[in-house]
């Protein structure tokens, strides 16, 4: 079986790196960490993954700027984004069902499992 491609991008590196050899350890994933949020597109066009947990909160650039910009990208318009913040509350996301102005999100901290519910959810 193939494994899925997962990219991560948070500037916060422990975090993203924790995500990714979690991710990783179950065997089912293939996973690439990006943590500065101006390379994200370039590193989405190189990586091609099947589904994007991407911060909204970087010093560099914010998340909903690179959505936009994926947006317009014919290599990326199709990949899906899951929102991964701090910004939310686990409650507000479940209030609003997991997704949040149109995308959906994931509260930090999350689980393993919370990571593959959305990649089974999300992966076309």
């Amino acid at each position: 079986m193939e494994k899925k491609k997962i990219l991560v991008v948070d500037d916060e590196e422990s975090f993203a790196q924790m995500v990714k050899l979690n991710l990783e350890e179950t065997g089912k994933y293939e996973v690439m960490v990006e943590t500065k949020g101006k390379e994200a597109i370039l590193t989405a066009k190189r990586f091609k993954p099947d589904l994007i947990f991407l911060d909204i909160v970087m010093p560099d650039v914010d998340g909903g700027e690179i959505v936009q910009k994926m947006k317009s990208d014919e290599d990326l318009k199709d990949t899906p984004v899951v929102f991964l913040t701090a910004l939310v509350t686990e409650k507000e996301v479940k209030s609003q069902e997991g997704v949040i102005a149109g995308r959906p999100f994931l509260a930090k901290p999350v689980t393993t499992q919370q990571l593959i519910e959305y990649i089974e959810k999300y992966i076309r």
